[in-house]
Parts: C-alpha cells; structure tokens; sequence
C-alpha cells in the first residue's frame, strides 16, 4: 500500500518581509503622486488663491474666501483687452499650423531650428527683422502673429511627424487601388488616423502660445498680451482676477486634454472592435 506523501504548509512570511514586500511594490507608485504633487502644488496656489480677499493690492497672503474675483473677473483696467489678444494670437496661430508636412532634411533642420534657439535670441532677431521691414510690419498684432506661428510650427511638425512616422503606408495605396482619388483618400483613410496627433499638435500650441512671454515682449509693441499683463502688473500689484484667468486657462487646457484622450480611446476601442 502505497503512500502519498502530504506537502508541509508554508511558513507564512513574518510582518517585516510582508511590509518590505509592499514598499518595493509601491515605492515608484507614491515616489510618481508624490512627484506630480509637486508639480502641481504652484498651480494649486493660483486656484486657491484666486478666491482670496485680499484687502489691499497684493494677493500674496490668505484673508478671507470670496466668489467675487469670479464674478468680476474683468475689473481690472485692460485685463480683458490683454487677455483677448492673447486669446486671438493663440486661435489664429494654431488655426495655421494645423496641418504637419514632411520634407528633406534640410526642410526639417529649418523647421526645427526654433526649437533649438533660446526664446531670447529668436525675439531679438525677429525684432531686428521687423524692424528692418517697418515698411511692410508696424509692430504689433501681426508681429506677435508672425513670432508665434514661427515657434509654433516647429511644436506642430514634431507632435504629427511622430504619428506619421508609424503610418502605414499600404492603408492608403489600397484605398486607391479600390478607386479612391487623392482628396477621397485623405479623408476617409489618413486624416482620421492622424487626427489625435493633430488636436494634440492643436492643443500643445495653443497652450505655448497663450503663455510666451520672452518672445511676445520683444514684438509687441503697444499691445499688451495676457502674460504681459501680469508681468506688468506684479510691479504694482498682483490683483487676484489674473489668478482666475489662469485658473480657468488651466481648467480648459486640461479638459481638452482629457478630451482627446478620450476620444483617442474611443476610436481604439472601436479599432479593436
């Protein structure tokens, strides 16, 4: 008669080597929260105190809560003129560079270079340019447009390339073995599939734009843009309206964001499908 020979239970492990066990599991998980937090502790000081009462003109200490800096988010004298050209310099520029293009590699050094240049030296240089062409440019709403498109292009070209770089090409030719001209062939096959790298481009140079200082200032002229505005101001005052500005441009930056992950999501879900 045969025996069967019973495995001995396992020792359980003691409390130390089970709490060692749990660190070296999350150690990089609160290492990342606690590195994001970080992060994102400044931003949270702007919300916070974009709801601040300050009794005087410098919102650096916390006096009291208030929905009125939101209400009246617009009584500062030229807050919303500042903010508007900001805002106008940021759509038209995005509007422009929408569309990434592939070229030589003499086409991408160029196209690059700004990435490269520090904020300082390509407003200066733009502003010798301007000022060199003050027949053709006053300096001023076109100036900044120009500067901006300038930079931005080079933050488009490098968000869609990349998704260009894992296109594949077959998905094309055989739209138009199946009869599909050019045109057709662009918009039913490519641009949905470049279609996330292009919001993303959107989205990254509305935000560049929308927050350039360096640059702004040097072709800037007369006009004042929001980032201006509040360099201006802080010498004289730190009004808590420019924190709900930046408040609410956080707000919408992070939602769009989300957004197109979203979306991105959805159409890999049905991809998958």
């Amino acid at each position: 008669m045969s025996t069967v020979a019973i495995p001995a239970p396992r020792a359980r492990p003691s409390a130390r080597a089970r709490a060692w066990a749990f660190v070296r599991r999350h150690t990089l998980t609160v290492y990342s929260l606690l590195f994001f937090a970080y992060l994102l502790l400044p931003i949270g000081v702007v919300v916070a105190f974009s709801f601040n009462n300050p009794k005087g003109r410098f919102n650096y200490t916390w006096q009291g809560f208030t929905w009125k800096n939101w209400a009246q988010w617009d009584a500062i004298p030229d807050l919303k003129s500042a903010l508007t050209l900001s805002l106008e310099i940021a759509l038209i520029a995005l509007a422009l560079v929408r569309y990434g293009f592939r070229g030589r590699a003499s086409t991408n050094l160029l196209v690059f270079l700004p990435l490269s240049t520090p904020e300082i030296v390509l407003g200066a240089s733009l502003l010798t340019l301007f000022l060199n062409l003050n027949n053709v440019f006053a300096i001023g709403f076109w100036t900044i447009l120009i500067a901006h498109i300038m930079f931005c292009i080079s933050f488009a070209v490098v968000t869609v390339k990349a998704r260009l770089i894992g296109f594949d090409r077959h998905l094309e030719e055989a739209a138009m073995d199946l009869g599909a001209n050019e045109w057709l062939t662009f918009q039913k096959v490519t641009l949905p599939l470049i279609a996330p790298a292009i919001l993303a481009a959107l989205l990254l140079c509305f935000a560049i734009s929308i927050d350039d200082f360096v640059v702004t200032y040097f072709n800037a002229g007369n006009r004042v843009t929001f980032p201006i505005f509040v360099w201006g101001s802080a010498r004289v005052a730190t009004p808590p309206q420019i924190n709900v500005i930046g408040t609410a441009i956080f707000v919408v930056a992070v939602t769009l964001m989300l957004g197109n992950v979203f979306l991105q999501r959805i159409r890999e879900s049905k991809g998958a499908v």
